[in-house]
């Protein structure tokens, strides 16, 4: 059992890397906006109840998917509401029960974010949009976490999302 998770900034290509990644490996994609999109319905962004509640669902589907023995991808944004130690309780359930965690960092420069931001992608999944936003959000410290441990890391600039997921698959099945 293994989980792939992708990881970077908004508008970094994670879901859309992530569908070609789960579609070449015949494993469902678990993205972030699920469990955002769930605590969102009852609790405003970064709310205690928004917090505890998203964190709920991840640690839920990490445990039922590891003690299952279901591989899938996860899609994540590394941000300030998030606990970090979530990162490490999430990847020890996988662990507990003989899987592996790869760690997937996507890259894009701040310009090539701002230019994705407002694609009509994002607007259906209800995504940050808003370019002014983002920059608020990331000058004060919205953005900030603690790097991930060591990881594949894909330029999503210097490659398209289909080369971006055959980098992914063909280093799943490299021998570790």
């Amino acid at each position: 059992m293994h989980v792939v998770f992708i990881h970077g900034p908004a508008a970094s290509g994670k879901h859309t890397i992530g569908t070609h990644v789960a579609q070449a490996l015949g494993i469902p994609l678990f993205h972030n906006h699920l469990a955002v999109d769930a605590a969102r319905g009852l609790f405003e962004f970064g709310s205690p109840g928004f917090r505890r509640m998203r964190a709920a669902i991840w640690s839920a589907a990490f445990a039922e998917a590891a003690a299952a023995g279901r591989s899938f991808v996860f899609t994540f944004h590394p941000e300030a509401s998030v606990d970090p130690a979530l990162i490490e309780t999430l990847t020890e359930t996988v662990r507990a029960h003989g899987g592996e965690v790869v760690f997937v960092e996507l890259l894009c420069s701040p310009e090539a974010i701002a230019q994705r931001l407002d694609q009509p992608s994002r607007h259906r999944f209800g995504k940050l949009t808003d370019v002014a936003l983002y920059r608020s959000i990331e000058r004060a410290g919205g953005f900030a976490f603690p790097p991930l441990p060591p990881s594949l890391r894909i330029d999503t600039e210097a490659h398209t999302p289909e080369q971006s997921a055959a980098l992914i698959v063909a280093s799943l099945r490299e021998p570790r």
